[in-house]
């Protein structure tokens, strides 16, 4: 009942209500109150001038404010002039719950009506405090506003249920706590003058007594029974007007004010609308309880702030005294090492000192005995050892020579602390608010293999709560050595173009941010496909739409695309290994309408033989690397040339095993220029005749002849050329390293070229005059497979 009390208190005085009345906006006001924040309108501003200019006047008009001054510029709160608008600069004052009224510029003048039927200044209009909304009263004033009996009522049970006990109203000096009220007398006794006034014989037999309490309540609500209309005082509400959403008597029905309107049955409507706000109440209640549930919430998470504070502090210090630790450890190995360079100097200074004090008294005593020697005065003797001496002082000054009297040490220490890193990454000590993310989780529904390319798709787990800045692909090189990256960034999806046919790859994945890098993920093992066997039938595989790309990597030479992968049907199995994954493409859920995540407990042997289903070498052109004077139609199958020089356009897919085969259609053809076809690597010149540069090995033909061409070198010339509609076939056998080339499915002259070895792209160059159409994964021709047959 306390948290209600809010509801029951006028906006305007800050008390309970006192015969509110209800504004058309649906709000309440005590009636005194409204009178006080009347507003007096200009004349223009009035439902007579309004009426007489023509425009519509509502019940709910919105008044121009700044042009009525009813706010103060200093503050957004509700203000009025009480009365007239002739007082602008009388000072306001500020209610309980902070709306600002302004008091009557001068006091009203006497009148024995009450407040609600004294006259309004007029052209008057009220504002509501709450929600600023603005009405011109009419010529019924503040009668106009219907009174909340409702209201009024649950004040007096509100009032009733916090009021202190009720005294006894007969007793003379200090009033007794009353027991009962006598409905009939209205009067309220204790138990002795009860007794004494009010004896329970006689007339006074057939009054009714009750509790105090309930008495006071009967009280309060025998003269608000009865609610009555506002038009008519004397007629009692009987029906309700549906459109205008208010009681009506039958008076307001027989003058006509709702004809058009449908009315009905004010105890239906009692009901209904006690059901709806009954039904709005349970959405109401849920939501409170929800809000309670979150305060609960709340109030854990403080305790857990709390907690969390005090083994936050506890790591912290135990961090840093970590760091003070290894800081002192760090000091006490340093001062070893200068404790250590101070021994060395001293030895070596001892040690330079000892032997130069034996060096110079074996010098001193070698000079008193030549001087001795020299005081003798026999010259025979002193000749007999006089060469001795000279050669023995000689060689004791020698040995005193250049960088013997200078110090082998210096007083200096030559170490210098470098502190500097230390000091900026103790100013750089500070909280990381982030956390490694998690390790990521491949998709394996979306990711598949095709030819010699392979689309990867990965995913954050659903739980992780912690934003990875990007990701970070790594495959190794087919053979089981290192893994390499081979894309870094935001994407989730990757295609790694160029790999090796017919070869094994692992892929891993791990993301990042900035403060470290996850776990990597498991590891993907997938397949690439190989070639199929001549009599084998061949899958419409579609041709991958242009790509993106982004970077190029070795030993791959490989181009990264992102994209949607082209086939997002596969077929998976897991390896017996916990930590592997293995993927392969099948047919069969290529062609299905839908797929399945399946996990295969069959071994590896059982599953679907994709080398026999898939053709190799699905691939189109590559604008990419193109020359620009080439010319693309048909999805990038079909090229031509718009100048007469010659152009070189290679295929997007580059072979370094297996064997592959792909023949070209001759559209037109005007018997002039040379064509040439056949392989090149990456980086070929793209302005001269394929063949012209050691970057290409090419069979270049006319409607006569044809040549082998590599390094501008021309070999083979052989009898038979093209026209158009002609077929160009080139056969690149990796395998057996060789390169040879067809016309109409007959081998044109010998092997073409031998010891071919490394990454080939398919190629072609042109032009204006020539254009040919690219058919890839066609089987290999008879001759040629009859032949590596029989080898």
């Amino acid at each position: 009942m306390e948290e209600m009390e809010e509801e029951l208190k006028c906006p305007v005085c800050g008390s309970f209500y006192r015969e509110p009345i209800i504004l058309p906006c649906s709000h309440n006001i005590c009636q005194a109150c409204a009178r006080n924040i009347l507003v007096q309108t200009p004349e223009s501003e009035s439902p007579q001038s309004r009426r007489a200019s023509g425009s519509g006047v509502s019940d709910y008009d919105y008044l121009d404010l700044d042009k009525m001054s009813l706010y103060s510029e200093a503050d957004s709160g509700y203000g009025s002039y009480g009365g007239f608008a002739s007082a602008p600069t009388t000072p306001c004052q500020k209610s309980p719950n902070g709306v600002r009224v302004f008091p009557p510029a001068m006091p009203p003048p006497a009148t024995h009506l009450s407040p609600a039927l004294a006259p309004v200044p007029r052209n008057s209009c009220i504002t509501c405090p709450q929600c600023h909304r603005s009405l011109i009263l009419d010529d019924r004033g503040l009668r106009g506003f219907p009174k909340n009996r409702v209201l009024e009522g649950v004040i007096d049970r509100y009032q009733q249920s916090k009021a202190a006990a009720l005294k006894c109203q007969l007793c003379e000096k200090a009033p007794k706590e009353a027991t009962v009220m006598c409905e009939q007398c209205d009067v309220f006794y204790c138990d002795p003058c009860r007794l004494r006034c009010h004896p329970p014989r006689g007339p006074l037999a057939k009054h009714r007594l009750v509790p105090p309490a309930q008495g006071r309540v009967s009280r309060r609500l025998s003269p608000r029974k009865v609610s009555t209309c506002t038009d008519h005082e004397l007629e009692n509400h009987s029906m309700y007007c549906v459109q205008c959403k208010m009681p009506v008597c039958y008076q307001c029905l027989e003058e006509g004010k709702h004809s058009s309107h449908e009315v009905k049955a004010l105890g239906a409507m009692w009901k209904l609308h006690k059901s709806q706000l009954s039904q709005a109440l349970n959405g109401l209640s849920d939501r409170a309880k929800e809000a309670k549930e979150f305060l609960v919430q709340l109030r854990n998470m403080v305790q857990q702030i709390q907690e969390n504070s005090v083994e936050f502090e506890a790591c912290l210090v135990a961090q840093c005294d970590a760091l003070i630790d290894a800081l002192n450890r760090r000091k006490a190995q340093l001062l070893a090492r200068v404790n250590k360079e101070h021994e060395h100097k001293l030895k070596v200074v001892r040690d330079q000192i000892s032997h130069c004090t034996v060096k110079l008294r074996q010098t001193t005593g070698l000079m008193e005995y030549c001087l001795e020697v020299i005081k003798e005065n026999d010259p025979s003797g002193f000749l007999q050892i006089s060469d001795a001496l000279i050669r023995r002082v000689h060689l004791t000054e020698d040995q005193w020579g250049k960088g013997t009297l200078t110090p082998r040490m210096t007083t200096d220490f030559d170490l210098s602390l470098d502190n500097s890193p230390l000091l900026q990454s103790i100013h750089q000590l500070d909280f990381v608010q982030m956390k490694i993310p998690a390790t990521p989780i491949l998709q394996l529904e979306e990711c598949c293999t095709h030819n010699n390319s392979a689309t990867l798709s990965w995913k954050q787990p659903p739980l992780s709560t912690v934003p990875a800045e990007g990701y970070i692909l790594e495959l190794d090189d087919g053979n089981g050595g290192q893994f390499r990256e081979v894309y870094v960034g935001k994407e989730t999806m990757c295609t790694v173009d160029g790999l090796h046919f017919n070869s094994t790859y692992n892929a891993r994945i791990k993301a990042f941010n900035k403060t470290g890098v996850s776990q990597y993920s498991k590891t993907l093992v997938l397949q690439t496909s190989e070639d199929t066997d001549s009599e084998e039938q061949t899958v419409p595989f579609p041709v991958p739409s242009e790509r993106l790309p982004l970077r190029r990597m070795s030993p791959f030479s490989s181009t990264l695309n992102l994209q949607p992968s082209f086939p997002r049907r596969s077929y998976f199995d897991f390896r017996s290994s916990p930590h592997q994954l293995s993927l392969h493409s099948s047919l069969q859920s290529l062609n299905a309408p839908g797929c399945n995540f399946e996990t295969q407990s069959a071994p590896y042997s059982q599953l679907v033989d994709i080398k026999k289903l898939l053709a190799v070498a699905w691939f189109a052109f590559d604008p990419g690397s193109a020359h620009s004077d080439i010319i693309f139609s048909n999805d990038n199958l079909t090229v031509t040339c718009s100048s007469y020089d010659d152009r070189v356009v290679l295929g997007k897919t580059g072979f370094s095993k297996g064997v592959h085969y792909w023949e070209l259609t001759v559209d037109r053809y005007d018997n002039h220029p040379d064509p040439a076809f056949g392989v090149a690597r990456i980086n070929v010149m793209k302005d001269v005749m394929l063949g012209k540069d050691d970057k290409a090995w090419a069979m270049y033909v006319d409607n006569n002849r044809s040549w082998f061409m590599h390094n501008n070198s021309h070999t083979n010339r052989t009898e038979g050329g093209i026209t158009k509609g002609a077929t160009i076939g080139v056969l690149l056998d990796l395998n057996r390293k060789t390169l040879t080339f067809f016309i109409n499915d007959e081998q044109q002259g010998p092997i073409a070229f031998e010891n071919v070895e490394g990454l080939f792209f398919p190629a072609v160059s042109l032009n204006r005059n020539v254009q040919v159409t690219l058919h890839t994964g066609v089987p290999v021709p008879d001759c040629y497979s009859s032949r590596a047959s029989i080898a």
